[in-house]
């Protein structure tokens, strides 16, 4: 006879830090319910999202949606990791019914503009729904995703970082970083063009898989790079789950043709099939140095950057300084004001094409032209949000013509040396992985205008590389220090080993202790906007 099956109320579930695995071990033995552990989330966030901005909109059937895995768990089917596990999605991300603005105010009637709302949702959506993950909502982002450190320009206000308030949160998938990081959601998809994966991720002591392009499809998802650099991935708070969480994510799909290329390069076994703790020992990994990029690290940044190379050293890896010098990698490099490198952005104007015509024959506009007609604003005009990349050559011919494929020829070409260079000096040096700090310094304040310190923005993104951010310290600020891993293209099962290895005996990991209360630093406009 079957013992009684009891389980908690929502009130007596304890969601933060919870991981995948303590979810399902906690379904299959009856401890609590996917709606139960779905109201413990509602109520965490009631309680701090007024303090945190990490969502736009919430999900009205999330609950529903809950109670429907409930009872194909009760008729004994055999479900997967995430389901009925609260996840959240990036803002910029089609959710079918949802308003997609892309964090800019014209297209929110919220903050006076016209809503957008999609028919289907996004590939990567429809997949969390697929695999029976619980939606709780989406999340917040900078106008059109178009800043590394702070979601500041969103119509819906700024998020604050989870870890400290006063520390920019990371962007643009702030809101799933903080969502995350706060234990509002399990697991959420992140999006990324120029960092925006991992600088939330490291900025809020998460882990992060910043996938190599065309792995993940990005169809659905508002575009900056859509056909060059654009990429959907985890944030997570261990290796694990953000495993597992690619695992749903990865593969082809009809709506985007070029994750064609990801057949034949995703782990038979999965993402989780290679973790182990010993997967460091007596593995090859390149360091950070000029011969990567002609920028230095600050004396704290560059002491616990020394602080992580002994502890990877620990673990019996095999360090090799600088394996990129003399290479002419930093030559490649093109940056504007704060260190971005916008070549693969000239495809925006064709990719949002693509991008509103998918939307469906329902939604307000359909093209750029209609978007301009309806929100009576052109982003990419003088004083828009995207003017500075409009004087790109090629995107400033796209946009007399979006429709038409714009030519990529620049671009291609100098992805390619990226990555004759990379290969090159990984076989040179016989490298399994690079690790480097993911930042070159602590990290900036939620109203500063210094750009985010990133090492990696936009080697990788240009080059297509994957990357994984795992925590690896605290700056005295209070601001988190990571780590990211960076592979050769598909190396995402053999980082996140990595990644693993180092999480396991290092536990750097920091719990947020979130608060109740307006923020209010040394007077500043914004801050007193928001309290």
């Amino acid at each position: 006879m079957n013992a009684p099956v009891f389980h908690k109320p929502a009130a007596e579930i304890d969601v933060a830090e919870l991981t995948l695995g303590e979810i399902q071990k906690g379904f299959a033995d009856g401890l609590y319910t996917s709606e139960a552990l779905t109201h413990a989330h509602l109520a965490r966030i009631e309680r701090f999202e007024p303090y945190y901005n990490a969502f736009t909109f919430m999900n009205p059937s999330a609950l529903d949606d809950a109670r429907a895995i409930d009872a194909r768990r009760a008729a004994g089917e055999v479900l997967g990791p995430l389901a009925g596990v609260p996840v959240v999605v990036k803002e910029a991300m089609d959710f079918a019914g949802l308003p997609s603005t892309g964090g800019w105010a014209p297209l929110s009637s919220a903050a006076g503009g016209t809503d957008l709302i999609p028919e289907r949702d996004a590939p990567v959506v429809a997949r969390l729904r697929a695999s029976g993950a619980v939606i709780l909502g989406k999340t917040n982002i900078p106008a059109f995703s178009h800043d590394g450190a702070r979601a500041n320009t969103s119509w819906d206000g700024p998020t604050f970082n989870a870890v400290d308030r006063a520390i920019a949160p990371g962007a643009s998938s702030s809101g799933t970083a903080t969502a995350v990081s706060g234990s509002f959601a399990v697991v959420g998809l992140a999006e990324e063009t120029g960092g925006s994966i991992q600088n939330p991720a490291a900025a809020q002591s998460l882990v992060s898989v910043k996938p190599s392009f065309a792995l993940v499809p990005n169809a659905g998802v508002t575009p900056l790079a859509g056909s060059t650099r654009d990429v959907v991935g985890p944030h997570a708070r261990t290796v694990t789950d953000a495993a597992l969480l690619l695992d749903i994510l990865a593969g082809y799909t009809v709506e985007d043709p070029k994750t064609v290329a990801s057949i034949g390069n995703i782990p038979s076994g999965g993402y989780t099939s290679h973790l182990g703790t010993d997967t460091l020992k007596g593995k090859r990994i390149g360091l950070y140095g000029p011969g990567w990029r002609r920028q230095s690290l600050s004396e704290e940044a560059a002491a616990l950057y020394a602080a992580a190379c002994a502890e990877l050293a620990a673990r019996s890896a095999i360090l090799v300084e600088d394996p990129f010098a003399g290479s002419g990698f930093a030559d490649l490099a093109l940056r504007k004001s704060g260190g971005f490198d916008e070549r693969g952005l000239e495809t925006v104007a064709y990719d949002m094409e693509l991008y509103l015509k998918r939307l469906g024959p329902s939604a307000a506009a359909h093209s750029l032209a209609e978007l301009t007609a309806l929100t009576g604003e052109d982003p990419f005009a003088p004083g828009g949000i995207l003017a500075m990349h409009a004087a790109m050559p090629v995107l400033a011919a796209s946009l007399f013509d979006p429709a038409t494929p714009p030519d990529v020829g620049p671009f291609l070409a100098v992805r390619e040396a990226y990555l004759a260079i990379f290969n090159a000096v990984m076989s040179s040096h016989q490298l399994d992985a690079l690790a480097f700090p993911q930042s070159t310094a602590t990290l900036p304040g939620i109203f500063d205008e210094a750009p985010y310190p990133a090492t990696t923005v936009s080697e990788i993104n240009i080059a297509g590389l994957p990357g994984v951010t795992v925590p690896a310290g605290r700056f005295s600020n209070g601001a988190p220090f990571s780590l990211i891993f960076v592979g050769r293209m598909w190396s995402e099962a053999d980082l996140l080993a990595y990644a693993y290895d180092y999480e396991q005996a290092t536990r750097h990991r920091i719990v947020p202790t979130l608060v109740e209360m307006p923020y209010q630093p040394a007077s500043h406009p914004m801050a007193a906007e928001t309290a």
